[in-house]
């Protein structure tokens, strides 16, 4: 890769980290789709520049792709990365039209999210026994944390004690690009989440004071820890494929969506920055009014 393209591409990379405060995952997957794309130029064409790049030199290295069994999605993600990279060049100037201005991404077909219905969820919560220690007072109320509120499991491992606003009734929730939002909680939720900080010092001798939830050492939680307990007391209720904290959260939007809340509403709760992001949770509700149809009209 010639000296230039690599600067381009750390610039690029900067931009993502400093400029739109991507995660360091995202960042990852940005810089190793990129690394890959000009590994290929490398190898088929010799040394090629950025501003020599043709999108034929793009839908050769996506039909290698495809020809090596890559999924629609998978290429679907690449080619965002390499879409994003061309702009940030043809903002600096470095480009006059970008190679990516022809090139269609695959169809990728749409799946619905998994989600846990009512039922199993408020048997979890009512019924399923914990252990009866600091470590099962903690697991209970992750797990009540992501269904009441929706959040990632990113969000909830770093959720500090001040986020929690008792007075309002909410948290503060730190997104992704390092964006805040307000999520309510249920009043029930908050008298949980005041005895559990106030019970820190009496039941651990202090604990982490900094963030919110901690394990029986008083540490702060490992998100391996938090994953591998909400599929374990998913396994309990459900027998869906994936039992993981987004689950919990798709859940979390499905429920509100099926009750009749706004779509702009769930939007803001979950902290998407768009609307098509959250309108896939309304094709769970149409299923759901279809099989109401199909019970309970005469012609259904």
């Amino acid at each position: 890769m010639p000296p230039t393209d690599q600067q381009d591409i750390q610039a690029f990379l900067d931009y993502l980290k400093f400029q739109k405060r991507y995660s360091q995952h995202t960042i990852l997957s940005y810089r190793n789709d990129l690394r890959v794309f000009f590994d290929f130029l490398q190898h088929q064409y010799g040394e090629t520049s950025s501003t020599e790049i043709s999108p034929g030199h793009v839908r050769s290295w996506l039909a290698g792709l495809k020809q090596h069994g890559l999924d629609s999605k998978s290429i679907t993600r690449k080619i965002s990365s390499l879409k994003s990279f061309f702009k940030f060049l043809l903002r600096q100037q470095l480009l006059t039209i970008s190679p990516m201005a022809t090139i269609i991404s695959p169809k990728v077909k749409k799946r619905l999210p998994q989600f846990v219905d009512m039922e199993a969820m408020n048997t979890l919560l009512s019924q399923v026994e914990f252990p009866d220690d600091w470590n099962g007072r903690t697991q209970r109320l992750l797990i009540r944390i992501f269904y009441n509120t929706g959040i990632r499991q990113a969000e909830l491992v770093g959720l500090k004690e001040r986020q929690v606003d008792i007075f309002n009734r909410s948290i503060k929730v730190l997104g992704k690009g390092k964006k805040e939002r307000i999520v309510p909680v249920s009043e029930e939720l908050l008298k949980t989440l005041q005895t559990y900080m106030s019970d820190k010092t009496d039941v651990l001798g202090g604990g982490d004071r900094e963030y919110l939830l901690v394990n029986g050492k008083g540490r702060k939680l490992y998100p391996r820890y938090v994953y591998d307990t909400v599929k374990k007391y998913l396994g309990f209720v459900t027998t869906i494929d994936k039992k993981s904290p987004h689950v919990l959260r798709h859940s979390f939007a499905t429920h509100l969506m099926n009750n009749g809340a706004d779509l702009n509403a769930v939007k803001e709760l979950l902290g998407h920055s768009s609307l098509a992001a959250t309108q896939v949770y309304t094709h769970t509700t149409i299923e759901k009014l279809k099989n109401i149809h199909k019970k309970a009209h005469p012609k259904g």
